[in-house]
């Protein structure tokens, strides 16, 4: 018998650790990616020829970055690397993907989806101007374009990955107007115990913080954002916010980096027909995980952000599970010790993760008060009143029905952007619970292919 086919979708650190982990063992995976270098998008690579030292780019987890880059290295002759390539479909035991605009389809016996995870956003009145990203995007530019957004970057939202990315522009020497965070300060107090979980990582949080004020960065905390002011013809030009006292701050600026934390992708667990179940504690729909990332469907494996979000280290050990539990199914012998060590510190991160949702909560209630001009979905330019009248007018209580009645989600993201929003607008004007407005549902192909796009044996 020849080796099982194994897929691994993403070469960020959960990918990464799985192909190691499988290559060890004497297996060759396909490791296919969409981007052009590994690392994904928080360890992502500079392009060929930028020369910014580690300790610049990536700041206190650079030496992660250096060590995960360093692994992909030693393995490039060890599995099947198709970078630049996007897994586009999930069907009949095929993965469908598109590379220099030829289509083929990759059979597997084994499908390790480490797909990554996405800002999520809430949308507030004005962010459709341009100069508004992102908080992802923003970190793209600078590490592999090497520039700031704006010449005066104001960051909202709440989360690490804010205080994370701002701290980054101001090493980089970007102009930050302000950090605005919605997340109340008690709320990370109350925290404390989860995150005590893991007290180094809980240190450089509070280490970044203190980094941005002492560079002169105002930092406000609880607050509820109003507007984002600008223009069609001229773009962003300032934010305005009101504090927990119920003070109007106004900051000048030209581009807006906003994110609320993350949202795993998970519409290629979607397509892969894996179960999916309500998630109270971060007010979403998430695949069903079994042990060591298996799922409802044998054969696929769910691993990293893509089905929860611990962060890089945890998405490191949840690559090396599902490569476990991968090779465990095939047959072969895994260490019963290695198995129960990565499932301890797993368990530790995830109790460190439900601090984290606990101090940086998703602001559903910002959606119930947008108001009826705010744009939602920024493809199809609906606003939260059309959203609403779909609802109240034409009966539509369920997010698919909303779709196909108003367009929401139905442009070029899908419901990325727009889609959890859009949920909590529908759930709030039907007076319904949001699990039972229920999710948008996945379809092929999960991101826009060019007309020029040709079959392979054409």
């Amino acid at each position: 018998m020849g080796q099982p086919r194994i897929i691994i979708i993403g070469a960020g650190p959960s990918g990464v650790r799985c192909a190691q982990t499988l290559a060890a063992a004497g297996l060759r995976p396909t490791v296919v990616d969409e981007n052009r270098r590994d690392g994904g998008q928080i360890y992502r690579r500079q392009p060929e020829g930028f020369t910014r030292p580690y300790a610049k780019l990536y700041g206190t987890v650079a030496g992660s970055a250096q060590a995960l880059h360093e692994s992909f290295d030693a393995l490039r002759d060890k599995i099947d690397y198709w970078p630049d390539t996007l897994a586009w479909n999930i069907a009949d035991k095929k993965l469908h993907v598109v590379k220099n605009e030829r289509a083929s389809a990759l059979p597997y016996d084994a499908l390790v989806i480490c797909s990554g995870a996405t800002d999520r956003l809430m949308p507030v009145k004005g962010w459709h101007y341009a100069g508004t990203y992102s908080l992802g995007a923003s970190q793209i530019a600078l590490k592999a374009q090497a520039c700031a957004i704006g010449r005066q970057v104001v960051f909202l939202g709440t989360g690490p990955l804010l205080y994370l990315v701002a701290s980054q522009y101001v090493k980089a020497g970007a102009n930050v107007a302000a950090v605005l965070d919605t997340s109340p300060l008690m709320r990370r107090v109350a925290a404390l115990p989860k995150l005590l979980a893991r007290p180094a990582v809980l240190f450089d949080g509070l280490g970044l913080v203190a980094g941005l004020k002492r560079a002169g960065v105002p930092v406000l905390t609880g607050v509820t954002p109003l507007e984002i002011t600008g223009s069609a013809e001229n773009g962003v030009q300032g934010v305005m916010v009101r504090d927990g006292r119920g003070k109007v701050h106004s900051f000048d600026c030209d581009a807006v980096a906003m994110g609320y934390h993350l949202r795993p992708e998970t519409q290629l667990a979607d397509l892969a027909r894996c179960a999916f179940r309500f998630d109270q504690e971060t007010r979403q729909w998430l695949p069903e995980l079994g042990e060591d990332g298996r799922t409802s469907v044998p054969g696929v494996y769910l691993a990293g952000d893509g089905v929860r979000v611990l962060g890089a280290d945890g998405a490191e050990i949840g690559g090396r599970l599902a490569a476990l539990a991968v090779l465990k199914d095939f047959g072969l012998d895994v260490p019963d010790g290695q198995l129960q060590r990565l499932r301890a510190e797993q368990a530790s991160m995830d109790r460190f993760r439900r601090g984290l949702v606990q101090a940086f909560p998703w602001p559903a209630q910002q959606a119930a008060q947008l108001p009826d001009d705010a744009i939602v979905c920024r493809c199809e330019t609906i606003t939260a009143g059309e959203l609403r009248r779909t609802v109240c007018d034409m009966g539509a209580q369920e997010a698919n029905r909303a779709k196909a009645f108003s367009r929401v989600g139905m442009g070029r993201c899908q419901g990325r952007y727009c889609g959890h929003a859009g949920a909590e607008v529908i759930a709030h004007a039907a007076g319904v619970p949001l699990e039972q407005v229920g999710r948008l549902r996945g379809a092929a192909p999960v991101k826009p292919l060019a007309i020029a796009v040709r079959e392979e044996n054409e």
